[in-house]
C-alpha cells in the first residue's frame, strides 16, 4: 500500500471515529471522504481547525450537514408535490421540513454529548415560523427547530432551558438579565441561525436545483429573546466598493439610492460596464409592490437585473423566486470569456433568518452587508418600508405617521396590526431605530465568529457543487460546504444505508409522523427516550400550540392547531398518542399536559 492509499484510509477512519455518534443514530457506513479547499491556506487534515471548534465537533457538524442533506432527499417526498393542488403541495412542503428539522435535530442533540462539560447550543433564530410572499397563513406554520432549543449536556441544558423559559414568559426578565446569568454561570452558548429545508417549495415541486440545508453556528449567542421571523432588506455588495465610496465621503447602504450605488461601482471598476453589473433580486408579481421601484432604479442606472433562467457563470441556470441565501457566495467580480469585467451582486429582502445568515458571510467572503428591518406586510414599497419599524408602537399619532407613508388613511385593524409587529421586533430584541444595522448588531460581544454549514440535497447553482447524487443501490454521495474566516473547505462523502429503505425512512422519519401513518405506539417497545423525542417533535411541529410552563412543563393547546398544519385526522391521533403515553407511562411524561377534546382511557 502506498503513502497516498494509506493516508486515504487514514482520513476515513479518522472521519468515522469523530462522526460515529451520528452516523451509528442513522444507521450509516462511511466509505469514502473527499476534500477541496475552496478558500484560505490547505493543510493536511487533522492537523488544523478552521473554525472556533475542536476537530471533533467541527467534523460533527459537517456530518449533520450531509446526514440531514441525505435524509430529507430519500425520505422528504422529494417531488411529490409537482403539479399537484395547494393543499398537497404545502402537506408535501410540511412532510418535507418535517424530516429535515426532525434529522438535524438528532444530529445535535447526538453530536452535542461531546461538547465541553459547560457548553451549550441554543438555536436563536429559526427559518419557516411564517408564510413568505404569496402564501396563505397557515403555510407559515412549517415544522421547524426555533428560538429557544437547547442542545447541551442534560445538566447544563436544564439549566439553560429554566432561564429560556423565564426570557419567553417574564417580562421582567430580559435580554440583559438572561446574558447576565449566562456570564455569572460560566455557562458558553454558542447561538445558531437555521433553516433546515432552503427552497422547500423547490424540493416538494422536484425542481433541479436549490434545496440545502443551512445552519449558522456562531462563538456567542445571538441579541434576540424571542421566537422572531420576519423580513428584511438586504444589500451585498464588495466590500472595497463601500471602502472607496467612503473614502469619499459617499454612504453606501441599503438606503443609498441605486444610481449612486452603480456610481461607486463604476468608480471602484473602471474598466466595468454598467449592463454587465448583474443584479441578483427576488422576482415576481408578488413583490412588485415591495421591490418593484427597486428593479426599475437598477434597470435606469443601466444594469441587468437578473431573470429567471439567466445562466450564471457556474453554468447553472438561476432562479428568482426563492433562495436569498446561496446567491451570496457568487457575489463578486468574474471575466467572461472574452476577458470582458462582470459583476454578481445581491439586492432586495430576504426572511429574517437568511438575512442574519448572509450577513454573517459577508466579512468571510470580502463583502459588506447592509440590512433594514420590513415588516411582514407587502403593502408598501421599501423605501417606504423601511421607516415602518423605526416608529413608536405607543406613539397616540401612529395611524397618522402610517397614513403619512401609505398615502392613505389606515382602519383601526392596520393600525394594530402594524403596531404588533412593530412591537414583536422590539420585544425579540431586534435594533429598530437605526436606520441600517449589520452582523454585529445581533452579537452582545459586538466581536463574534462563525462557522456556515451548508448540505446540498440538490445541485447549487452559485457555487457549482452538486446534490445527493446515488452511486449504487444503497450507496450515496454528499457534498457539504463548511466556510469560516480562516478557509473554506468543500467536503464529499461517500455514504451507505445500513438498513433496506423501508427501515431507514424509519430511523429518518420523526416518530410522532410514524404514528400518523398507522405505527402502533401500543406495541412498540417503549423507551424513556421517547419522551424526549416527542417533547422534540412537538415543539418542531406545531410549536404555535406549546405553552411553556413553569421551568419543565409544556401544555399542547389543540385548539391553537390549524387542519392544514396538522390534518384533523392526525390531531386524533396525536391526541390519542399522548394521552396513552401520559396515562402508561406518567412519570417519563409528568413534563406533559394536554388542553384538548376528552379521549376515551388507554389501556397498558
Amino acid at each position: 500500500m502506498d503513502l497516498e492509499q494509506r493516508e486515504k484510509r487514514n482520513t476515513i477512519a479518522q472521519w468515522a471515529f469523530d462522526t460515529r455518534p451520528i452516523l451509528g443514530r442513522f444507521h450509516l457506513w462511511l466509505e469514502d471522504v473527499e476534500i477541496q479547499w475552496v478558500r484560505g491556506e490547505p493543510a493536511a487534515e487533522f492537523t488544523r481547525e478552521i473554525s472556533f471548534l475542536n476537530g471533533q465537533i467541527e467534523r460533527l457538524m459537517v456530518m449533520m450537514g450531509a446526514v440531514t442533506a441525505l435524509g430529507t432527499k430519500l425520505f422528504g417526498r422529494h417531488g411529490e408535490g409537482a403539479d399537484q393542488p395547494k393543499a398537497i403541495l404545502n402537506q408535501v412542503k410540511k412532510d418535507a421540513d418535517a424530516v429535515s428539522a426532525y434529522a438535524m435535530s438528532e444530529c445535535l442533540w447526538y453530536l452535542t454529548r461531546h461538547l465541553p462539560e459547560n457548553h451549550a447550543i441554543m438555536v436563536s433564530l429559526g427559518e419557516g415560523l411564517m408564510p413568505k410572499a404569496g402564501e396563505t397563513p397557515e403555510m407559515g406554520s412549517n415544522p421547524q427547530l426555533g428560538f429557544g432549543r437547547v442542545y447541551a449536556r442534560p445538566e447544563v441544558a436544564r439549566k439553560l432551558d429554566r432561564w429560556v423559559v423565564r426570557l419567553l414568559n417574564d417580562p421582567g426578565y430580559g435580554w440583559d438579565d438572561f446574558y447576565g446569568d449566562l456570564k455569572r454561570s460560566g455557562i458558553t452558548v454558542w447561538g445558531a441561525a437555521i433553516d433546515t429545508l432552503e427552497n422547500t417549495s423547490r424540493f416538494a415541486k422536484g425542481r433541479p436545483t436549490g434545496p440545502m440545508t443551512v445552519i449558522h453556528l456562531f462563538d456567542q449567542p445571538l441579541q434576540v429573546s424571542r421566537p422572531y421571523e420576519g423580513y428584511m432588506g438586504n444589500l451585498l455588495l464588495p466590500a472595497e466598493v463601500v471602502q472607496r465610496a467612503s473614502r469619499q465621503s459617499v454612504l453606501i447602504n441599503f438606503r443609498t439610492e441605486r444610481s449612486k450605488v452603480m456610481a461607486a461601482i463604476l468608480d471602484t471598476y473602471p474598466d466595468m460596464k454598467p449592463q454587465n453589473v448583474h443584479v441578483w433580486c427576488l422576482r415576481g408579481d408578488s413583490r412588485v409592490a415591495r421591490v418593484g421601484r427597486l428593479w426599475q432604479q437598477w434597470t435606469q442606472a443601466g444594469a441587468h437585473v437578473i431573470e429567471p433562467g439567466w445562466t450564471l457563470p457556474t453554468g447553472h441556470q438561476a432562479f428568482t423566486e426563492s433562495g436569498t441565501y446561496a446567491p451570496t457566495f457568487l457575489v463578486g467580480r468574474w471575466e467572461d470569456d472574452e476577458g470582458e469585467p462582470h459583476l454578481f451582486l445581491c439586492d432586495g429582502y430576504a426572511a429574517s433568518a437568511e438575512a442574519m445568515q448572509a450577513a454573517s458571510l459577508a466579512p468571510m467572503l470580502g463583502l459588506d452587508a447592509s440590512i433594514a428591518v420590513f415588516t411582514s406586510r407587502f403593502d408598501l414599497p421599501y423605501d417606504r418600508e423601511w421607516n415602518v419599524m423605526g416608529l413608536d408602537p405607543d406613539d397616540p399619532e401612529l395611524g397618522q405617521r402610517l397614513a403619512e407613508l401609505m398615502d392613505r388613511t389606515p382602519d383601526e385593524d392596520e393600525i394594530q396590526r402594524y403596531r404588533a409587529m412593530i412591537l414583536e421586533g422590539a420585544e425579540a430584541g431586534l435594533i429598530l431605530d437605526k436606520p441600517t444595522i449589520n452582523a454585529d448588531d445581533f452579537f452582545p460581544e459586538k466581536r463574534w465568529d462563525v462557522l456556515a454549514i451548508n448540505g446540498y440535497m440538490s445541485p447549487d447553482p452559485y457555487s457549482g457543487a452538486p446534490g445527493v447524487e446515488q452511486v449504487g443501490e444503497d450507496t450515496f454521495e454528499v457534498t457539504v460546504r463548511m466556510a469560516t474566516p480562516r478557509g473554506d473547505k468543500r467536503i464529499t462523502f461517500r455514504l451507505r444505508l445500513m438498513e433496506n429503505q423501508q427501515q431507514s425512512q424509519l430511523v429518518f422519519n420523526p416518530l410522532l409522523n410514524r404514528f400518523f401513518s398507522g405505527e402502533d405506539y401500543r406495541n412498540r417497545p417503549v423507551k424513556i427516550s421517547d419522551s424526549g423525542r416527542i417533547r422534540n417533535e412537538l415543539q418542531t411541529l406545531c410549536l404555535e400550540a406549546i405553552e411553556f410552563i413553569g421551568s419543565d412543563k409544556i401544555r399542547v393547546h389543540f385548539d391553537r392547531i390549524l387542519p392544514e398544519v396538522i390534518s384533523a385526522q392526525h390531531q386524533q391521533t396525536l391526541l390519542e398518542v399522548l394521552s396513552w403515553y401520559k396515562t402508561n407511562h406518567p412519570r417519563w411524561f409528568g413534563w406533559l399536559e394536554i388542553d384538548g377534546p376528552t379521549v376515551g382511557p388507554h389501556s397498558p
